[in-house]
């Protein structure tokens, strides 16, 4: 299978079950190759984005806020004056799911814009 994050930012979030398992460390590694930029860190995915300002920040801040709306899955978000680090995982499966890449390459995308 031959994903790129475009393919994944066009794919839409599915419910998470609790009785689903996590994506093993293969699925992991496969979907980490289609994104730039994002660090694996156990059971997350994070990456830092830096803006010239706090209103460009706060702005990336809701747009990420409508894409978790949108898709019903929603990050950790820390934020700071020109700066943001954005955290996924998917706490029904206590580790990462597609979901967590499908949000990702989102968000890199707008970032892009």
């Amino acid at each position: 299978m031959n994903i790129t994050a475009n393919d994944l930012a066009t794919k839409r979030c599915k419910p998470c079950e609790g009785n689903m398992p996590p994506l093993s460390p293969a699925e992991i590694t496969m979907l980490m190759q289609q994104l730039e930029g994002w660090e694996f860190f156990e059971k997350v995915i994070r990456k830092d984005y830096s803006f010239k300002n706090y209103y460009q920040t706060m702005a990336f801040v809701n747009a990420i806020a409508w894409i978790s709306h949108r898709e019903d899955h929603h990050p950790d978000i820390t934020v700071g004056y020109n700066k943001c680090s954005v955290e996924y995982t998917t706490h029904a499966v206590s580790g990462l799911s597609e979901n967590d890449f499908i949000c990702a390459a989102k968000i890199d995308t707008l970032f892009e814009i």
